[in-house]
């Protein structure tokens, strides 16, 4: 019998594939966002022994129609498309490839940053239709702003790299985070998340999302920030209130939001940023280059073959490694 790897995606690296079927393994590709009875039923055709997550979401219903199943392992940091409660009840690791995208997405957060700030869009399309908007433009400089990363993982750590050597300074709130990383980096630790949001210029959200950093960015915090703020996110959707983000967009309470992601994706078609001029927004691309899609694509690939033949795996990767009580 074929020991398949289910990808919830159309593609993976070469480089990525090679681990696999190197290894003996027979990647089963899924259309993108293939979801419901879709991707039951693919489930159930590929009986596979791994899942390596990319789109659209891993549950229970997933877990049921695949008994064979013995590792899942997420093209990415990321894993609130997968439940690792149901995932734990039935005893199947959840590991991830946290920092192997860290360059890309940190480059993607100052890109939506730059774009933000110096209105990159908006000035473009004048142009564009005919309108030379120099005369009364009053332009915005970064250097001298305060930046506060909202968690100190490997692409917030990045960020801060590039947002120092442009003259910007940089807090942070990470209570899961040692002192010394912080130190390492040049970065103040901010202990109270309400601090950081009313002191800093840009906030650049870099967490994971969880029960308790769901909506994090709401309308409280929001009015504690000062009226030239921006913020930036490439990290989860989930993590902002929308609709109050598009209120204090559309009051002025803020100065402008740089989105790489978002709380449904694709977004509704009736969704109010759509007709906000003061967002720039990507569809979560923040880590998809070349370069990243290898390294994640590698990492991950790598993760379920180890984990299948029983070598070991770096703990910081197995995300359910305490509940599962696996020794490494």
């Amino acid at each position: 019998m074929s020991q398949n790897i289910l990808i919830t995606g159309p593609s993976l690296a070469p480089a990525a594939a090679d681990v696999l079927t190197r290894a003996g393994y027979v990647p089963v590709y899924v259309p993108p966002y293939t979801n419901g009875e879709g991707l039951i039923e693919v489930v159930r055709m590929a009986d596979p022994v791994g899942i390596l997550a990319r789109m659209g979401r891993i549950d229970e219903t997933v877990f049921a129609a695949a008994p064979r199943l013995r590792v899942i392992s997420k093209h990415g940091a990321g894993v609130d498309n997968i439940d690792v409660e149901a995932a734990t009840a039935r005893g199947i690791p959840v590991l991830n490839a946290a920092g192997a995208n860290a360059v890309s997405v940190a480059e993607q957060a100052m890109a939506l940053l730059f774009a933000v700030a110096k209105r990159i869009i908006p000035l473009d399309r004048g142009i564009r239709e005919g309108r030379w908007e120099k005369p009364g433009f009053q332009g915005r400089e970064l250097a001298g702003s305060v930046m506060g990363l909202v968690a100190f993982g490997a692409i917030s750590r990045q960020t801060a790299r590039f947002a120092k050597g442009l003259g910007i300074s940089v807090r942070a709130h990470d209570p899961f985070s040692p002192t010394e990383a912080f130190a390492a980096e040049g970065v103040e630790r901010v202990e109270d998340l309400d601090e950081l949001f009313a002191s800093c210029d840009i906030i650049s959200l870099h967490c994971p999302l969880t029960p308790a950093t769901k909506n994090m960015v709401n309308a409280q915090r929001l009015s504690r920030m000062k009226p030239g703020a921006i913020i930036i996110n490439t990290a989860r959707g989930g993590l902002i209130d929308e609709p109050a983000l598009a209120e204090a967009l559309a009051s002025g309470r803020i100065s402008g939001a740089g989105l790489d992601t978002f709380a449904q994706e694709p977004p509704p078609a009736e969704h109010p940023f759509w007709t906000e001029p003061r967002l720039v927004l990507s569809p979560h691309i923040g880590g998809v280059t070349k370069a990243a899609n290898i390294r994640v694509g590698v990492e991950a690939a790598q993760g379920i073959v180890d984990m299948l033949e029983g070598r070991p795996v770096p703990e910081a990767r197995i995300v359910n490694r305490a509940e599962l009580k696996i020794s490494v």
